[in-house]
């Protein structure tokens, strides 16, 4: 597929991975990006600035996609914008820090909140944009995580939740085929503010440093590494229903 004049909808893209996939999609080509966001309008708003100054055609749009209503708004307003979307770019996420052990910590309320935007935010996006990936011949690429395949990560909760979108991954590519492809990229840890803020600046830093000496490229992700998996991604035009783990090998050694 090529990206050049294409339009794309990056969710959860003024910050962290999805701005890296925003810019790295303008400096491939891409006509008009619409950056997705919930809360963060400073942040949307400073990368569609930096869309622009890169010649492409770019405006923040807000919406919590784990409403299904407002995702609706968002993809009129999109496609009133654009005329039609080439690429659905599924970042959007959220997480609640609770301890594996804690079983009652893990709240119905958080359980919610978490699956809601994590997979069914994903749905609703994919739902919502469907009609004109159809038409665009388009892709669809979603943001999980290595957390999706191990007992890892801040909770139970984001755990099964980026499973959860690895196999709403394989099940769109079937149900949206063929004429649209849909694939997932499920990164490993990336130094963003996501981590920062889980973490603290320090506790990150010192959780990085260990890790690197289990990691066979020897270096921590930054979320420019998750921009060129989803880039690759995107041009493999025979390739649908995987994940692609973006973690420098860590997952190899387990």
């Amino acid at each position: 597929m090529e990206l050049d004049k294409t339009t794309a909808v990056v969710t959860g893209g003024g910050t962290g991975i999805g701005r890296a996939v925003a810019l790295a999609l303008a400096r491939a080509g891409a006509a008009g990006i619409a950056v997705n966001y919930a809360s963060s309008r400073a942040d949307a708003e400073e990368t569609v600035a930096e869309l622009r100054s890169l010649g492409c055609d770019a405006f923040a749009v807000r919406a919590d996609v784990a409403d299904a209503a407002r995702v609706r708004s968002m993809a009129e307003r999109v496609l009133s914008a654009f005329g039609e979307v080439h690429l659905l770019i599924n970042n959007a996420g959220t997480t609640r820090r609770v301890p594996h052990a804690d079983l009652d910590g893990l709240t119905d309320e958080i359980w919610h909140e978490v699956m809601d935007v994590n997979v069914l935010g994903a749905l609703h996006c994919a739902q919502s944009f469907a009609p004109s990936l159809r038409e665009t011949g388009g892709a669809v690429v979603n943001i999980s995580s290595i957390s999706g395949y191990r007992a890892g990560g801040s909770s139970i909760v984001y755990g099964v939740s980026k499973a959860a979108m690895l196999q709403l991954t394989r099940n769109l590519a079937v149900a949206l085929a063929p004429e649209v492809r849909v694939n997932a990229v499920a990164p490993g840890t990336v130094a963003t503010r996501w981590q920062t803020g889980l973490h603290g600046e320090a506790g990150f830093e010192a959780m990085a440093r260990k890790e690197r000496e289990r990691v066979p490229l020897d270096r921590t992700s930054g979320p420019e590494h998750v921009a060129q998996a989803v880039i690759g991604l995107l041009g493999m035009d025979m390739v649908t229903g995987e994940a692609l783990i973006v973690d420098g090998g860590k997952h190899v050694t387990y």
